[in-house]
């Protein structure tokens, strides 16, 4: 299974919630990342420049983890409403990723606020794609970054926690 890059992940995620491309606009606007239309369809879609069939497709415009996570606060929003604005909300609002690391730990963190959904919720929705994980598994992925019990989440827990949404939004 070929490894999930930030572009398949919206992609996945905007499928699994069927999300227009209109709404993706504003979902991105609500995050902080002002985009257009054609903008979005180009984070959607892969170049048709392979030819030689070894080098893969690329999409014709990729983003970065901080495009991604302020696509997935914007959802926060969308779904759940504005937070008033406190200095402890101001603090805490910058984005959690500041690297190249993997962001699959921030999509499951942060579609569990966005969907309001419990831990039970969740590894219901992995059980129901064949993906079996404790309830301590799935606490390991959720903690903190640093903290000693935190554990990295895989590309196979967040393919299939997208495909189980989709599952569930798309029925």
């Amino acid at each position: 299974m070929n490894i999930m890059n930030n572009n398949d992940i919206l992609t996945r995620l905007r499928y699994a919630l069927d999300i227009k491309d209109a709404e993706m606009v504003e979902i991105f606007k609500l995050g902080g990342v002002e985009t257009t239309k054609t903008e979005v369809q180009n984070m959607l879609s892969k170049s048709k420049i392979n030819t030689d069939g070894e080098t893969p497709e690329e999409y014709v415009k990729m983003i970065d983890n901080k495009t991604l996570e302020s696509f997935l606060n914007g959802c926060i929003t969308l779904k759940r409403g504005p937070q008033e604005e406190t200095p402890e909300t101001i603090k805490n609002r910058f984005l959690m990723t500041d690297d190249n690391r993997n962001v699959n730990n921030i999509l499951l963190k942060k579609m569990k606020i966005a969907l309001s959904l419990t831990n039970e919720e969740m590894i219901d929705i992995l059980n129901d794609v064949g993906v079996t994980l404790s309830k301590s598994e799935l606490s390991a992925v959720l903690r903190k970054e640093g903290h000693r019990n935190y554990k990295e989440c895989g590309d196979r827990y967040a393919r299939n926690f997208l495909k189980g949404l989709a599952q569930i939004y798309r029925a």
